[in-house]
């Protein structure tokens, strides 16, 4: 399993001479297995990933985590949109209240965006999923509901005995009163445990985030926590701050870790990061 990350930001694109190590586009994640192409979100970072394109591919499959704009807002400049032979599903969570078409069309409609989603080339599927299992090529799927404002999912992506566990959008802390004590009720607990790696958003310092409890976000100490009851092998740090310079996402890692020795590696996911997880059996 192949992943290329493509975007690594929350919130909002903050490209500038400050973020060029770590990136400035928003979450876009690439998983390629053979022939088979599965995106991870569609930020901005989606554009880049269309202007390089691979050839000999003809599906793509786009699972969003859910709906807000710094994960969609990419969609209408992917370039494999534009081209009718090309077979696209994108797969986002469902909601009580509208469909994922209805909510995907108000963003791909004016005035917010020229052409409509029905008016796209490809005629993308729509396909809505909750608590799910599915597959895409030789790739096995879970989604399941994280602890987010508004319906959204973490995915779960399976190869053989080759786990990526990807959960940008995260509070796990607002989940259990007892968090990390409890794993077994804590938020995404079950996608990430015994990942290889573990893509986790890490967005805030603790002293920012105690005012933003609820919004949907973790602190890279929380995202540490997270990741040490899931047991997993790499941790890297995901939907980096708009306001957090390279500079200022490596001083958080080392305040975050201080003196402790954590049983996986831990990083900052970085755009243009190209990780090959082998088959452990097969390696």
């Amino acid at each position: 399993m192949k992943i290329t990350i493509w975007g690594t930001r929350g919130s909002i694109p903050a490209p500038s001479p400050e973020n060029n190590d770590f990136g400035g586009n928003t979450s876009c994640v690439e998983v390629r297995q053979g022939d088979t192409m599965v995106i991870l979100d569609a930020g901005s970072g989606i554009r880049r990933l269309g202007d390089a394109f691979p050839s000999g591919i003809s599906r793509i499959d786009i699972l969003l985590t859910h709906l807000h704009l710094d994960h969609i807002m990419g969609l209408g400049f992917f370039m494999p949109l534009y081209n009718p032979n090309m077979q696209v599903n994108i797969w986002g969570p469902t909601s009580t209240r509208e469909s994922l078409l209805t909510r995907l069309q108000r963003y791909l409609s004016p005035p917010l965006f020229p052409i409509r989603l029905q008016d796209l080339p490809c005629q993308p599927n729509i396909i809505e999923i909750n608590q799910s299992n599915f597959e895409i090529g030789p790739l096995h799927i879970t989604s399941s509901y994280v602890c987010h404002p508004g319906p959204t999912v973490g995915y779960r992506i399976e190869s053989g005995n080759t786990v990526l566990a990807y959960i940008p959008d995260h509070e796990p802390a607002l989940g259990s009163s007892h968090f990390p004590q409890e794993k077994d009720w804590t938020s995404g607990y079950e996608l990430a445990h015994g990942a290889d790696l573990l893509l986790h958003d890490a967005q805030y310092t603790p002293d920012e985030y105690q005012p933003r409890v609820g919004w949907g976000h973790s602190s890279m100490g929380d995202a540490l926590k997270f990741a040490t009851i899931a047991g997993v092998k790499k941790l890297l740090l995901f939907h980096h701050d708009p306001s957090h310079t390279d500079q200022r996402l490596r001083e958080l890692l080392q305040n975050a870790m201080g003196d402790e020795t954590f049983p996986f590696e831990v990083g900052i996911a970085a755009e243009g990061d190209v990780f090959d997880l082998p088959d452990p059996e097969t390696a």
